[in-house]
């Protein structure tokens, strides 16, 4: 007897957000099956991989493998060139670590400096994240937005906190695109995509960041909640959650104690790099197959093998 697959395809679909300009453009979103389900119908816009870098410089590299890809970097437009060429890679993320009122505390004309720096540095897309506080992200972020008019970044993130601010500056005053950041709670995530749209940002202005784990630390909830967006959005025709989903992977995978337990106190784990490495290109790969659209990484080798994977997947 034949076996006569029967498609799964849905009548609704994400929603396509388009980040940068030119050539080196990228689209994420606008299919309507689930991830990597490419036999169900074609899918236009397989995820992204992105590699972050902080205006911290190679100081702020997780393992010495990154600091040695950044090696002979002198400046931040060196080091984002040198990000840009990492194989696999189709964005650029920067992190800005250094405007942390309780580290660095880095002005903001200081930060907008350093961002036309590397935005003029490089052709591919852009993504400005911040120091995660509210109040300095919201400046950081709009004095960015306008500086960098016209480039079609992606600025991470509006929260429930600052998105009037972000969302009116960033979206709606310099067309730039829009990470809602919530905190692994679908609810959450809706409200804040309706309080976004209610300020007339366009839902194709917005990207979703469900919030990130490493793999084993909670995950579970963010596969979860990656699942029931996916399962409202393409399902139930739920326009507020029909938004592509970004993950930063980096943040979470490099900072458990797989990635940061020496060889002297952990022999039996093995290389320390490698795990970092592993941790971060499993987390990656999971939150893909969940439903993200596109992660960002640290780790060159781990920008590599997950733009492999995805290119394996098509």
């Amino acid at each position: 007897m034949p076996f006569n697959p029967k498609p799964q395809v849905y009548g609704a679909a994400i929603r396509e957000v388009t980040l940068g300009t030119g050539e080196k453009a990228i689209r994420l979103g606008g299919e309507n099956v689930l991830p990597f389900h490419s036999f169900d119908a074609p899918i236009a816009n397989p995820p992204k991989v992105g590699i972050e870098i902080s205006d911290l410089g190679i100081s702020a590299a997780p393992a010495p493998g990154v600091a040695a890809y950044f090696a002979g970097c002198d400046s931040m437009a060196a080091m984002a060139r040198r990000a840009a060429e990492a194989p696999g890679a189709s964005f650029l993320c920067l992190r800005f670590d250094g405007a942390d009122p309780n580290g660095e505390n880095r002005d903001i004309p200081a930060c907008v400096a350093i961002a036309k720096e590397v935005a003029e540095a490089i052709d591919l897309p852009l993504v400005i994240a911040g120091c995660k506080n509210i109040e300095k992200d919201a400046a950081l972020f709009n004095a960015i937005s306008e500086a960098l008019s016209g480039q079609n970044i992606l600025v991470l993130a509006a929260r429930e906190e600052n998105y009037k601010s972000v969302g009116a500056a960033a979206g709606l005053a310099y067309g730039h695109k829009v990470g809602a950041e919530s905190s692994v709670d679908i609810n959450l995530a809706k409200q804040l995509n309706v309080l976004l749209t209610q300020l007339n940002l366009p839902g194709e202005s917005i990207v979703m960041n469900l919030g990130s784990a490493a793999a084993g630390y909670g995950f579970e909830y963010i596969a979860s909640t990656m699942d029931r967006v996916l399962a409202a959005a393409l399902g139930q025709d739920d326009g507020m959650l029909q938004m592509p989903i970004i993950t930063p992977v980096g943040a979470e995978a490099w900072n458990v104690k797989e990635s940061m337990a020496s060889e002297a106190d952990m022999p039996e784990w093995g290389d320390l790099e490698q795990r970092g490495i592993e941790m971060e290109v499993v987390t990656a790969a999971a939150c893909l197959a969940s439903g993200a659209h596109a992660v960002i990484l640290k780790h060159p080798c781990s920008v590599e093998k997950i733009a492999a994977l995805i290119k394996a997947l098509q």
